[in-house]
């Protein structure tokens, strides 16, 4: 059997922001964003309050329209602001009550040439267990698994499922699993710590997989806070609340008698890192990169994201005991990645000819369990 994880960056549709050549130009806009977002949400606007909304909508370009470059305002009913004809604007709701309405992120299509390239790594891994990371909801899987994997002469998935988390720019974690492998019981976490504070960025649900032989896997699929927007120390704390809650699921799993349970996804930190620390210093979690049959080329490579340097060693997988006496088989795919302009640092399909062409940023990790 083969379990895989692969961040896709969408599969056919992908936040404008987040598209840019250097993602880091996009990081003042998001934190505009969140920033506005969260204001919006408050009961009571006051003066302070309003001014500041003035502030961000000028940043996000939403003052003379409710579409910016980036952002959308979405009004059902009643108003924020208004918008006179001597160019001024006034925030006129006095609370989240007065009106109806949310931001977006704008979205545009992802290059059909990548799209093609991502259903090329998904037909490669032949993955009968895939959790899929950053993809827009369950729709999109559906159409990529119906119309897309066959052209590129793949086997679709016989099952897939998606819950929503709780990023607002359609960037969720999903699970496909092959023929005669059905997904059972499914527990999300998108609430856990709320009304306080959400602990996920996403979301790290538990599903039951029973593969064709009788055998149940408990898959938790991962993708924690990233690092590219917010304070360092904030980021570091998140993915340490995220990592430590899953730690719990783990443990909670197995005293349930649980013996295979395996979590995976992008992690957004290297396995040194203190925030995963309550993952990777688990004692019945080990991971997949130090088994003795893990592959990575270039060896000098190990990351799994960009070019593969070391500090990009963000994805992964945790096996419990039980899964990593099985483990015959591991390692990075790459194919779909950009293998570098002046120096093709490994062998990429041939479509890949810029980077824009490029399945995703990340590059696929998978094992192989008797």
């Amino acid at each position: 059997m083969r379990i895989a994880s692969y961040n896709v960056e969408n599969l056919f549709d992908r936040a404008r922001i987040m598209n840019l050549p250097d993602w880091s130009d996009g990081r003042p806009v998001l934190e505009d964003f969140k920033a506005l977002t969260d204001l919006l949400e408050q009961p009571a606007y006051g003066n302070a309050d309003k001014a500041r909304i003035l502030e961000l909508m000028a940043k996000l370009d939403l003052l003379a329209s409710d579409q910016g470059p980036y952002v959308t305002l979405r009004r059902n009913r009643g108003q924020l602001v208004v918008r006179r004809r001597d160019g001024t604007v006034d925030v006129v709701a006095n609370g989240r009550a007065d009106w109806i309405g949310w931001l977006e992120l704008r979205t545009e299509a992802v290059n059909a040439t990548a799209i093609r390239n991502t259903a090329q790594v998904i037909r490669d891994l032949r993955a009968d267990i895939l959790t899929v990371i950053e993809a827009e909801n369950r729709t999109a899987l559906m159409a990529f698994n119906d119309d897309l994997l066959a052209t590129v002469g793949g086997v679709k998935a016989e099952s897939i499922m998606l819950i929503d988390g709780n990023d607002a720019r359609g960037i969720d974690v999903g699970l496909l699993t092959g023929p005669g492998h059905a997904i059972g019981l499914m527990r999300s976490h998108v609430n856990e710590g709320r009304p306080v504070r959400a602990v996920f960025s996403r979301d790290c649900p538990e599903y039951q997989v029973t593969t064709p032989a009788g055998e149940v896997v408990w898959v938790l699929p991962c993708h924690f806070k990233s690092k590219g927007f917010g304070s360092p120390r904030d980021n570091d704390a998140k993915r340490l609340r995220e990592a430590t809650a899953v730690a719990g699921y783990v443990s909670r799993l197995l005293a349930e008698g649980a013996a295979n349970v395996v979590v995976l996804g992008d992690m957004n930190d290297t396995p040194d890192s203190a925030p995963l620390a309550p993952l990777f210093g688990h004692p019945n979690l080990h991971a997949a990169h130090t088994h003795p049959t893990w592959q990575v080329q270039p060896p000098d490579r190990p990351g799994t994201r960009m070019l593969g340097a070391k500090s990009d060693h963000i994805d992964h997988i945790l096996l419990s005991d039980a899964l990593w006496a099985r483990m015959t088989a591991g390692g990075v795919f790459r194919r779909g990645a950009w293998p570098g302009k002046r120096t093709r640092h490994w062998d990429a399909y041939p479509e890949i000819e810029r980077e824009i062409h490029a399945a995703s940023d990340h590059h696929a990790v998978w094992v192989e369990l008797t």
